[in-house]
């Protein structure tokens, strides 16, 4: 590890207590469950890159899908894709869970893991979402989710890399030049 790594990883990854309660200052720290209910543990991605995508299936951008899963065999290796589902914009998630798995595999032929269905803004956001908008639980920058499909991706070591709009591709040289 070089000078810098080893500092991030002392100052960044150790949990931070305040006023009694533990703050999440890694991503590996976050939970999740899969689409189907499964805890996701997200220490099992390190030393790979994670692109989360918050994912609905009546956007303009659902076609995306097929990229998504394009990407997610091409860097197999060095890559894990994680869809999001949300209702937030333009309530354009409104399935159940079995209604996303089946049009995700029907359609796009989707294999990527998808997770439970949760808010990436406002009130109730999910700690994840906490965690890749938030300059004081990532480090990196501050941002808001604007529309589906927005994509951010964290590397190996659980870093914020950047994030994307929704008109960005995932095939984009944007997003795989990380990779």
């Amino acid at each position: 590890m070089n000078p810098f790594q080893v500092f991030f990883k002392t100052f960044f990854t150790k949990p931070i207590e305040a006023t009694g309660t533990r703050q999440i200052t890694s991503i590996y720290d976050i939970k999740i469950r899969s689409l189907n209910g499964k805890a996701i543990d997200l220490s099992d991605f390190k030393n790979k890159h994670v692109l989360f995508v918050n994912v609905a299936s009546k956007c303009g951008f659902t076609p995306q899908y097929k990229q998504l899963q394009e990407l997610s065999d091409t860097y197999k290796d060095t890559l894990m894709v994680i869809g999001v589902p949300c209702n937030q914009f333009g309530k354009q998630e409104p399935g159940n869970a079995k209604e996303i798995e089946t049009f995700c595999e029907v359609n796009y032929g989707v294999t990527f893991l998808i997770t439970e269905k949760i808010d990436v803004k406002g009130h109730e956001i999910h700690p994840l979402y906490q965690w890749l908008t938030q300059k004081s639980k990532n480090g990196s920058s501050n941002s808001s989710v604007k529309w589906n499909f927005q994509k951010y991706l964290v590397d190996g070591n659980g870093v914020l890399k950047d994030y994307f709009y929704s008109a960005t591709t995932p095939l984009s040289k944007k997003i795989t030049k990380y990779l």
